[in-house]
């Protein structure tokens, strides 16, 4: 993981000031980071290099993978569920080396928003800001009703209006904290997940060999009841029926990932940290998702009733089934409390995330300037306090009727992650356009994305396709309910994007007229003045952390 980037969050007294008067580089430092670059708020760069490696990982490990990812096992089967799965991942990895390229150049405060809005079209980042800031907004709402019906796994007497809460509470106070604070707390939660998957990952392989004296298994699972599942209709239809609905589920499980982004406006030492970040996002790819999809295709049968369950404890996990099937009791209990930890990590994010957002739009006049007010710590407390209001909507299932309403507003969110992935690939693009229009070479940039424009082009392309069909169940038969449900926030982006340009009149920017100057020098500077204070202090002793860090993360 290379050397720890804490000079950043920690100056001394001493280095504050000299006796001479003169503010030493480290109080440079902090007076610079104070500020973030580019048309934005004044948040402050205290994450460092481990935080945003365990952001990059604990935004992608989640309920979409130690649930969903049963029901993608039921779909399509063990091979149908695998090769939907790598699919995706090709499509995230596009996205995030895209990402990668810009948020290194200009690592601004609502990073992809402020990139759409200043490359390609203020609506498109309006309409794109607004949209995924609202699929944060009710996740959170969400993960806190989860939240409650986790822990009614121990105890079905309790009502889940108690715990939403009180984590409503905890999760407000957290990201009223520097941001420093969110970054060690999501460490932590993100490291319990990584044990938890690398666990299972072994866990199953000794299983599937045979060990402790029970039968060989191989791939037992593929050949009975097969590789492949039918879908909705039977045959070779149905398979690949199977196959697409499994790339939607996998879109959803893998949304997450671009938080690096977002984490990048606040991050100590961005052209270091983040093109780290991105490299390492190939490795998180293939071992948390595609080897445990690999894994619990080899021990749960697609047909397995449990995978069929909606309930959203441990006795839904694929995990659980895996070892309930292996004859392991002690399990579902451990299970079920990393689920919890999994939960309050992504309502942490959500909160996070969401502010940081509006942050970007109020800086891009795409939403009102309070939205942007900060402490004098760089917190964005009225965006934080904004997004987390929404999480109250969660009480709405304590009624019959607030639920239905509930379940309507989520799934306004449904798509938002494949929109705002395509928003990038087209930003990245733009982007490429406007360095090659003012003669600046991809050569020069502090990361250089592989096989563009080519890769970004095909993130694009298949993003659309997927947000098109990803409501192909209304047609099977025709549902006009579900196809609403379905469609609902691509209706809501397109209405977004129209009726800001039809008030604002705005239009497309030229590629030669792109502001690739703003937020930049000043990040230069700031690297220099990190440099040059490594370079006053020394290389710095490796902790403990680090080297548990440097082990996981590669």
């Amino acid at each position: 993981m290379g050397k720890d980037d804490s000079v950043l969050t920690k100056p001394t007294e001493a280095s504050s000031a000299n006796v001479s008067g003169r503010t030493s580089p480290s109080n440079d430092i902090e007076k610079q980071s104070s500020l973030e670059q580019g048309t934005s708020a004044p948040l402050q760069r205290r994450l460092q290099s481990r935080h945003l490696q365990m952001i990059a990982i604990g935004g992608t490990i989640g309920t979409g993978l130690f649930i969903g990812s049963g029901s993608a096992l039921s779909k399509a089967g063990p091979a149908g569920a695998l090769i939907g799965y790598s699919f995706v991942g090709t499509l995230v990895y596009s996205v995030m080396v895209a990402l990668g390229e810009m948020a290194t150049y200009l690592p601004v405060s609502g990073s992809f928003t402020v990139y759409a809005s200043r490359f390609v079209d203020s609506s498109l980042g309006f309409a794109m800001g607004w949209i995924y800031w609202f699929s944060w907004a009710m996740t959170f709402a969400l993960e806190l009703v989860a939240s409650g019906l986790i822990i009614q796994y121990w105890e079905q007497d309790l009502n889940i209006g108690i715990f939403i809460a009180v984590f409503w509470v905890f999760i407000i106070a957290l990201n009223m904290l520097p941001v420093s604070f969110y970054g060690e707390v999501e460490f932590w939660f993100a490291f319990i997940k990584v044990v938890t998957v690398v666990g299972f990952i072994i866990f199953a392989i000794c299983i599937d060999a045979g060990a402790g004296g029970r039968p060989y298994l191989g791939f037992h699972t593929w050949s009975n009841p097969g590789a492949f599942a039918s879908y909705i209709v039977d045959g070779a239809t149905g398979r690949f029926v199977g196959f697409w609905a499994v790339l939607i589920q996998a879109g959803f499980s893998y949304q997450g990932t671009e938080l690096v982004g977002i984490a990048a406006g606040e991050t100590a030492n961005p052209r270091k940290t983040v093109p780290s970040a991105i490299r390492n996002t190939a490795f998180r790819i293939v071992l948390f998702f595609i080897l445990t999809i690999l894994m619990i295709g080899l021990l749960v049968p697609y047909d397995n009733e449990s995978l069929l369950s909606d309930s959203t404890d441990a006795t839904a996990s694929p995990f659980v089934i895996a070892a309930q099937l292996a004859g392991v009791k002690a399990l579902p209990g451990l299970i079920n409390g990393v689920l919890l930890c999994v939960v309050l990590s992504a309502a942490n994010s959500n909160v996070y995330s969401g502010s940081r957002i509006l942050v970007g739009l109020a800086s891009e006049g795409l939403a009102p300037k309070i939205l942007g007010r900060t402490s004098q710590r760089g917190v964005p407390y009225v965006a934080v306090a904004f997004t987390a209001a929404f999480g109250l909507l969660g009480f709405l299932n304590e009624s019959s009727s607030g639920a239905e309403v509930f379940d309507w507003l989520l799934n306004i969110t449904g798509v938002a992650g494949f929109i705002s992935w395509t928003c990038i690939g087209i930003s990245h693009i733009a982007f490429m356009k406007a360095l090659k229009a003012q003669g600046i070479s991809r050569d020069s940039l502090p990361y250089k994305a592989m096989w563009q424009p080519w890769f970004s082009w095909y993130g694009v392309g298949f993003n659309v396709l997927i947000i098109l069909t990803q409501g192909f169940t209304s047609f099977m038969p025709w549902n006009t309910s579900d196809f609403f449900i379905a469609y609902v926030s691509v209706m809501l982006f397109v209405v977004l994007f129209v009726g800001h340009k039809l008030v604002t009149r705005s239009k497309p920017v030229k590629s030669e007229e792109v502001d690739l100057v703003t937020g930049r020098t000043e990040v230069d500077e700031l690297d220099a003045l990190a440099e040059k204070e490594q370079e006053m202090e020394g290389p710095q002793r490796k902790t403990w952390l680090n080297r548990v860090s440097k082990f996981i993360l590669g």
